[in-house]
This record gives structure tokens, sequence and C-alpha cells, in this order.
């Protein structure tokens, strides 16, 4: 330890000359510089989409804008919800659809895949985000959703007794469509994610659990998945990130209907889509609510890190690594005794 402690030249850190503390310090007031930079240019985009913004939400109100129904140009009337309520409903699906099959992935990547087979597989999951989001749209649409349509359509139409989800003509472009391009699209985000986090579960809770008589599923439900809960929320809620702020793809997917849509197969809207299609022949109130829009969705996305970050806490307070190492010991306890009674 002392010699550890101690440079070359026999002095301490602290006896040294403050010119040879300097770069320390230098290092350490830029970094904080860099930090305060990341939070000063965040509230500066925010000041200046409220600043765009303001015209349409002195006409229409915050609220007004944010939850009325209707978006129409010509007339000069802009509710952004057909907006919002599409790019959750896109969002959602990308995360019910993206998130079991990342999961399971990662699942078989650190747990039952050969060694031999386990960096090339990585490596194609992971090619999947270097694939441009303009590839995914056309592909989508030219090919995917012509293939899907007749299955869409026989699920609309055994399923009609539920709202939204069943009925309809199914049309391309739809939401449904959307949110399964989206789901591909953030597979690598979350399958890196949780595969890095499984890979750090310490190999003796593993043993102790499949030493106590439990299964291979087993050992991961009750030692592998409470132990990596956190981060497997934190991956998911970046997935979720990833696919509320996606633009290209979601433009020529979704459609251009600015309307609350009737059935998960119809067309609709979403905030980024409206930008990147009409931003470019806007004027006046027009161009100052797709500002607006620009800061819904700024908003809504720092709404989503922010119960993330709960969600993550949360997640590691109730599965941490005593926890995890506590509930993969009794799991094993109980299904050695189970063994054992019969």
């Amino acid at each position: 330890m002392e010699a550890a402690s101690i440079p070359r030249g026999g002095r301490s850190v602290l006896e040294r000359s403050p010119l040879r503390r300097l770069p320390d310090a230098a290092l350490k007031y830029s970094l904080t510089a860099l930090a305060a930079l990341i939070l000063a240019l965040i509230v500066y985009f925010f000041i200046r989409l409220v600043g765009e913004a303001r015209p349409a939400f002195s006409k229409f109100g915050v609220l007004g804008f944010t939850f009325d129904n209707g978006w129409n140009v010509s007339a000069e009337q802009f509710g952004a919800l057909p907006l919002v309520v599409g790019t959750l409903i896109t969002s959602a699906l990308a995360l019910v659809i993206g998130v079991p099959v990342a999961l399971a992935t990662s699942i078989y990547a650190t747990e039952f895949c050969p060694l031999r087979l386990r960096a090339p597989l990585t490596v194609l999951v992971e090619l999947l985000a270097a694939v441009p989001s303009v590839v995914y749209g056309l592909w989508g649409i030219f090919f995917l959703a012509p293939k899907l349509q007749p299955a869409e359509q026989w699920v609309a139409d055994r399923l009609s007794f539920i709202p939204f989800i069943g009925g309809g003509v199914v049309t391309i472009p739809n939401y449904f469509m959307t949110g399964l391009v989206l789901a591909i699209m953030i597979l690598p985000i979350v399958s890196a994610i949780s595969r890095e986090v499984m890979a750090t579960v310490p190999s003796d809770h593993k043993e102790a659990a499949l030493g106590l008589g439990a299964t291979r599923w087993e050992m991961i439900r009750m030692a592998v998945l409470p132990y990596c809960r956190s981060g497997i929320v934190g991956g998911a809620m970046l997935g979720l990130g990833r696919a509320l702020g996606e633009t290209i793809a979601v433009t020529i997917l979704i459609g251009n209907a600015p309307q609350l849509g009737s059935h998960l197969f119809g067309q609709g809207y979403s905030l980024a889509a409206v930008i990147a299609n009409e931003f470019g022949e806007a004027q006046g109130l027009h161009r100052s609510a797709l500002f607006a829009a620009g800061l819904v969705l700024f908003v809504l996305t720092l709404l989503v890190n922010g119960v993330a970050r709960g969600l993550v806490l949360r997640a590691a307070r109730g599965g941490g690594a005593l926890a995890a190492g506590a509930d993969a010991g009794a799991g094993g306890q109980r299904v050695a005794e189970t063994v054992a009674g019969a």
C-alpha cells in the first residue's frame, strides 16, 4: 500500500508541488466542464424549442395543442393528440415484440450457445444496428408488409371482438408494421446490454443453484434474471427511447393520416414523422406547430428517461447481488427439498 501511494521521487501525491499536481486538476475540471456542457446543451435545446413553439402554444394552449384531436394544415388547426398516440402505440409495440426476443437471444448467447458460435452470433445481432433506418423502412413497406398483409387481415377478422386490435381493413402502411420494424431496430441495443449484464453474474450463484438440484432453466430464472433485472430494464428503456425518436423508418411505415386510428392495422401518424414530412414547406403558424410537436417529443423522451431511471433504481433495490444470491440459494434449496420429498 505504501509503495503504491508513493510515486517516483519518494514523495506522496500531496507532497508534490502545485505545478506537478496541475495535470490532475486540469483533467478534473475539463471533465466537469464537458459534463456541464452536455446539460447546458439540453437546456439550450429546450429553451430554443419553447421560443419557436410559443406562437402555437399562445393560440391553442399547451394542453389544447397536446390533447386536441385535429391536425389540419389548410385550416391552421393543430392538435398533436393523434401524433402522440401514434408515437406511443408504435413504441409500445416495439417493446412488446422486441424485448422478449432480445432477452431470449441474450440468454441463449450467454448460457446455451457453444463457445465457437457465440462470437459469430453476437456479431450478427449487432450488425442489425449498422443497417440504415431508411433501408429498414423500404424493406418493411415493399417486402414485409405485402407478405404479412393476409396474416394481419386474418388476425383482424378473428379478433374483431377486441377493441382497436380487431376489425377493419388492413392497410399498408399501418401501426403494426411500424412497431414490428421498430422491434427489429431496437433488438441489437436491448440484446447487447442484456448480454453484457448477464455476463457479470457471478459463477458461484449459478453453481449454487445447479448444485442444489435446480435445472438449467430454474437456475436462469432464480439466479441470472434477478441479478440482471436492473440492467434488462435499463436496456429496454434505451430501446424505448430509440423507438420514440426514430424518424425515417416510421415516416415510411406509419402513413400520413393525422387522426386517431380506429384499429391496430390502420394508418396513423407520429411526432417524428409529421416533422420530417411537413417541415420543409411549413411557414408561420404551421412551422411553429411543428416546433411544438418537437418540444412534445422532447419532453416525452425526458419523461421516459426519468421513468426508466426510477425503474432501474427500483429493480436494483429489489434484485441486487445479495438478493439474487439469496434467491438462487433458496430456490435451489426448495428444488432439492422437492426432489428429496419425491
